[in-house]
């Protein structure tokens, strides 16, 4: 895993760049502490950082190449940054091979680039993957980029005064003179009517844009052309129930398994759920068939237990479940206990590693729980997005939520609204610029015509969930832990899942009423009883009462200081409000899920006022 980005500015020689490359690069040297490169020519000016994970030695980028010679002797040549790891490379190799490509090393980098040089723009077909790249063809000064189908792996890019500048993050282009961190009026209403989700493709920040997972493109003397090159298809699904629970078993355990071949430690995230068990469980199978111990890790809370308060959406903590794991497999625990005071702490830096307002105390505790981990390993399994993908969530399942138009996690639009000045909804109706969203994503569901009016529902809320709410985990899941140089994959992002279960009809994802029904039966077997059979919970929060009144005190500081950026935004009586919970916000409304109610709100709150002060935003 590793930072890339670049500028391509026609005309201008981008050797005379190398100051404004080193300020971007530094920028970049979290996400990859181990390596750094540079390559310039011509227009085109590319940097790279690099986490080192499989093959350190060969795997060097910028990664150049010249077609059908040695490096720098053909006919023209070709140079890559490239961000993530392919899960078939060991494929592409041979299909390379018996085209006639050679290889110095076994690094997944030499690999793709050879694909590009043998397949051109549909090599992003044949890839298996988390990635983000762009390749430089010198002689031709084209620029060739693309992002996985999922969108694990981030692409943001700007075009101004005539040159185009991307990075796998927003600080990086920041750090260019002419991308100023201005903030228009859809981009705080972005902030405060949808985020922390954030619109596909949209910034936030003025001319930052970010390429769609499933989306590549070029950049010519002609412009800017990006197009998307995969999408969630339906199609006939005539495999009987019985086929289908084999084929998700293989494919979720081909996915893990594909994802543990690392060069450095590789562990897994374990909570006694579903999902992060199930990888726990073939992941230790794994090892234990090559004689290596796997080591596990959790996150929880000092003090959690004496005041866990069970709700429909968190019936029980994790510790029970992992400690049932723990003797299950054959891996050595480790469990990360965190602060209340920590986690608060963490607020600010969880705000500069996503550049942007998350998800409170989600974001902060993960990034807290990281840094530790990445004291044992570099890699990470972790079980995101088998909710999406099996249907877990209650909005899934609860046929009520499931009727109402909107954003299922977010049914609070009012609310958001009544913290807002009145000049930044000036012309502006609420519902309808959530709704517009919200329309705009329904039509782009892929139904067959045949399609019953719930199996149609169905499909619309994967559709929902895969633009918006999974691509806000894997924002909050890549930031969080690039921050501290973790590489974590997930391996329910394996895009042959998610093609193979959007066909597979609602009846048996939902097999015995159960939440994600499917998956439960096809991993019969693998887990303890109870664990398999354990009611979906989600990610461990702190219940702390220190943690309510340490957010509430950080965010009475902030408003009680005269010149307060949130402020210039917010009204200060419905702050006010907020913090002594009356008035609406006494009912705790959830601001974004159950994960994200008053404590969080003003925790998101706390990160709103010092993402503005922070990243000095110009409001225009």
């Amino acid at each position: 895993m590793c930072a890339i980005s670049g500028m391509i500015h026609y005309g201008q020689n981008a050797l005379a760049k190398e100051e404004l490359c080193r300020a971007m690069m530094k920028t970049m040297e979290r996400r990859g502490p181990d390596q750094h490169g540079l390559y310039r020519n011509g227009a085109a000016a590319l940097i790279h950082t690099r986490l080192c994970v499989v093959d350190i030695e060969n795997g060097v980028q910028p990664y150049l190449l010249s077609h059908g010679t040695e490096p720098l002797a053909g006919e023209e040549t070709y140079a890559l940054v490239y961000n993530g790891e392919l899960y078939n490379t060991e494929e592409l190799r041979t299909l390379l091979l018996q085209s006639g490509h050679r290889f110095r090393g076994h690094s997944d980098t030499e690999v793709l680039l050879h694909a590009y040089l043998e397949w051109g723009e549909s090599c992003v077909e044949k890839l298996n993957g988390i990635f983000a790249f762009a390749v430089w063809e010198q002689n031709r000064e084209r620029l060739f980029f693309a992002r996985d189908r999922i969108g694990v792996k981030p692409f943001f890019y700007s075009l101004v005064g005539g040159e185009f500048v991307f990075a796998s993050e927003i600080k990086t282009l920041l750090a260019h003179p002419q991308i100023r961190p201005r903030v228009d009026r859809q981009g705080l209403l972005e902030i405060m009517l949808v985020g922390p989700g954030r619109t596909p493709g949209y910034g936030v920040f003025r001319d930052i844009f970010e390429l769609e997972p499933a989306s590549c493109g070029v950049y010519t003397k002609d412009g800017l052309k990006t197009w998307k090159y995969w999408a969630l298809e339906d199609r006939e699904h005539t495999d009987s129930f019985e086929e289908t629970v084999e084929q998700v078993r293989c494919l979720v355990t081909d996915a893990v398994e594909r994802q543990l071949v690392c060069d450095v430690p590789v562990c897994t995230f374990l909570s006694g759920g579903l999902d992060s068990s199930i990888i726990s469980a073939l992941a230790d199978r794994y090892f234990t068939r090559q004689g290596k111990t796997l080591h596990t890790f959790s996150v929880s809370y000092q003090d959690n237990e004496a005041y866990f308060q069970k709700s429909k959406f968190q019936p029980n903590s994790d510790d029970t479940y992992i400690k049932i794991m723990n003797k299950a497999l054959h891996a050595q625990h480790h469990n990360i206990v965190l602060k209340s005071e920590d986690v608060a702490a963490a607020l600010y830096e969880a705000v500069e590693a996503r550049d942007l307002p998350g998800m409170a105390d989600v974001d902060s505790s993960l990034l807290l729980f990281c840094k530790e981990v990445k004291k044992y390993a570099t890699v990470a399994l972790s079980g995101e997005c088998a909710d999406e993908i099996f249907g877990g969530y209650p909005w899934y399942r609860d046929k009520e939520v499931r009727e109402q138009d909107g954003f299922p996690w977010a049914q609070s639009t009012a609310y958001r609204a009544s913290f807002l000045r009145p000049e930044l909804l000036e012309g502006i109706d609420p519902y309808e610029y959530v709704d517009a969203k919200y329309r705009d994503t329904l039509s782009k569901t892929s139904a067959l015509p045949t399609r019953s009016r719930e199996e149609r529902r169905m499909k619309e809320m994967v559709t929902l969930n895969f633009r918006w709410f999974m691509q806000t985990l894997l924002d909050r899941k890549d930031r969080m832990s690039m921050y501290h140089g973790l590489e974590v994959r997930v391996p329910f992002c394996d895009y042959r899942i998610a093609q193979y279960l959007y066909a597979v009809p609602w009846e048996m994802k939902d097999y015995q009423g159960r939440e994600k029904g499917l998956l439960r039966e096809a991993m019969k077997g693998l887990l303890p009883e109870s664990v398999l059979q354990r009611k979906k919970s989600p990610y461990p929060k702190t219940h702390h009462p220190v943690y309510l009144q340490t957010v509430s005190r950080m965010l009475r500081e902030t408003i009680d200081r005269p010149g307060a950026a949130l402020l210039t935004i917010l009204k200060k009586p419905m702050l006010e409000e907020l913090l002594e919970g009356r008035g609406t916000a006494s009912d705790n409304v959830p601001w974004y899920g159950q994960l994200m109610t008053r404590p969080q709100t003003i925790a998101y709150l706390v990160q709103v006022n010092h993402w503005l002060e922070r990243y000095k935003i110009e409001l225009v």
